[in-house]
C-alpha cells in the first residue's frame, strides 16, 4: 500500500513537470461543434473556460459572445493563443494560414519580430522569444504540431508509420476517402500494424499518456473501469472514429496523420471565410493564468457558459476540496439557467458534490447522441447540465 501511494505520488510529480514546464497541447482535442451546438451561444453570453490550445475559443467567437476569459495554470498554454490572437490582428489570411493551417513560414521570425512580438504581453514574449523557432520550416519536424508533448508523440507517430510504406500510404489514403466503406477497408488493413502488442505497451505507459497531457487519476479511471483496459478504450475509441465518422471533416485526425490541415479540412478559426469576423471579435477574448476558483474569487463576473474540458477528473481524484471550492464559485458566479460542459475519461462520473446536482438539471440523452459524433473520440462521455436554481 505505502509502494503503491509513493508511485502513484511520482507518477503526479512526472505529470505536474511535464504540464506546467511545458507546452502541452498545440491543438484542441475537443470538437467545438458538439460544444456550440449544446451551448447556443449568443450575443449576451459570457463564457468562461479552459485555454488549452486556444482553437476553440476563436471556434466560439464566431457565435458573437460578449465576452469570453479562457483561464489556465499553465501559461504557455495562454501564450499560444495570445500568439494567435496577436496573428488574427495583423497578418493577412495568406500568412495566418500558413502559420497555423501550415504549421510554418519562411518568413517566421521576421514576421514574429515585426508584427506579432509588439502585439504580445511580456510573458508570451519571454516565451515565443525562444520558441518562435517552433514555426520554422527548415527544422527536422517541419511543422509547429510536431511540437510541444503532445506534438512530440505525433511526430514519434509518423515516424513509426513510415518504417512500413504501405502503412503510411493507407494512413493518408483514408484522409482522402470518399465514403466510409473506402474508410472501413483502408482501417482494416493498417489496424494490425497500428495496434501492435508494442503499441499497446507503449500506450499503456504513464510517460506516453503524461507526454498526452492525460493525468495518472484519468489513467486509471480507463485502466480500471473500461473492459481491455486502456488497450480495449484506445481500440473500440479508434474504430468508432476511423470506421463510422467521415474522415473528410475530421481535422483532428487529419492533423495527427499529416501534421497540418488543408484548406478544406481544418478548424473553423482557420477558414477565409470567418478571418475578418475573427479580426472585428477578438478584442472579446482575455486569457488568464490561474486556477478557475481563484480567477472566480478575484471577479465579481457571472457567466452564461462554463467550458470545464475534463479537468475536474483530476481534481475529483485528488483534491476533493478543491472541487467542492470550485463548483461553489462556479454556483456564485451564475446565473439561472447557465450552461456547463464538461467532458471526462470515465464513461460515468460519479464524483460531483450533492450541492451539485441539486442545482444543476443534466441532459443526457442529448450529450450522449452528440457525443457520438464527437469528431475527436478520446473521451470517455459528455456532461451537459444548466442551473435550475440558485447558489
Amino acid at each position: 500500500m505505502q509502494f503503491d501511494k509513493a508511485l502513484n505520488k511520482v507518477k503526479d510529480n512526472l505529470f505536474s513537470k511535464i504540464h506546467l514546464q511545458n507546452l502541452v497541447y498545440n491543438t484542441c482535442w475537443e470538437d467545438p461543434r458538439i460544444d456550440r451546438q449544446l451551448m447556443n451561444i449568443n450575443a449576451e453570453s459570457k463564457i468562461l473556460m479552459i485555454t488549452s490550445a486556444g482553437c476553440n475559443a476563436l471556434d466560439y467567437l464566431l457565435d458573437n459572445p460578449n465576452q469570453i476569459d479562457c483561464i489556465d495554470v499553465n501559461p504557455k498554454q495562454n501564450a499560444l493563443l495570445e500568439l494567435k490572437k496577436a496573428a488574427i490582428k495583423k497578418f493577412e489570411f495568406a500568412d495566418f494560414f500558413q502559420f497555423f493551417g501550415k504549421g510554418n513560414h519562411p518568413l517566421y521570425n521576421q514576421l514574429y519580430q515585426n508584427k506579432l512580438r509588439p502585439e504580445l504581453p511580456e510573458y508570451a514574449q519571454q516565451f515565443w522569444d525562444k520558441k518562435v523557432k517552433y514555426f520554422s520550416p527548415d527544422n527536422g519536424k517541419k511543422t509547429f504540431y510536431f511540437r510541444g508533448t503532445s506534438g512530440q508523440f505525433a511526430w514519434l507517430f509518423n515516424k513509426y508509420l513510415n518504417t512500413n510504406k504501405k502503412v503510411k500510404l493507407a494512413a493518408e489514403a483514408i484522409l482522402e476517402a470518399e465514403n466510409l466503406q473506402e474508410q472501413r477497408d483502408l482501417f482494416s488493413k493498417i489496424e494490425p500494424h497500428i495496434l501492435k502488442p508494442f503499441v499497446k505497451w507503449l500506450m499503456n505507459r504513464h510517460i506516453t499518456m503524461s507526454l498526452l497531457g492525460v493525468p495518472r487519476s484519468q489513467q486509471d479511471l480507463i485502466t480500471n473501469n473500461y473492459p481491455g483496459g486502456m488497450s480495449g478504450y484506445l481500440t473500440d475509441n479508434l474504430r468508432h472514429i476511423f470506421m463510422d465518422l467521415p474522415m473528410e471533416e475530421n481535422y483532428f485526425w487529419r492533423l495527427y496523420i499529416a501534421g497540418k490541415y488543408s484548406r478544406s479540412c481544418c478548424p473553423n478559426y482557420l477558414k477565409i471565410e470567418n478571418f475578418y469576423t475573427l479580426k472585428a471579435r477578438v478584442n472579446n477574448l482575455k486569457t488568464h493564468t490561474n486556477t478557475i476558483s481563484n480567477f472566480l474569487k478575484q471577479n465579481s463576473n457571472t457567466y452564461s457558459h462554463y467550458v470545464l474540458l475534463d479537468h475536474q477528473d483530476w481534481l475529483a481524484a485528488n483534491d476533493i476540496e478543491a472541487l467542492n471550492n470550485e463548483w461553489e464559485q462556479i454556483l456564485k458566479n451564475s446565473n439561472l439557467g447557465t450552461k456547463i460542459l464538461m467532458r471526462s475519461a470515465a464513461t460515468k462520473i460519479d464524483f460531483l458534490p450533492d450541492f451539485v446536482k441539486s442545482q444543476l438539471d443534466f441532459y443526457p440523452m442529448l450529450a450522449e447522441e452528440l457525443h457520438q459524433k464527437d469528431r475527436v473520440g478520446t473521451y470517455g462521455s459528455t456532461y451537459f447540465g444548466a442551473i435550475n436554481q440558485m447558489f
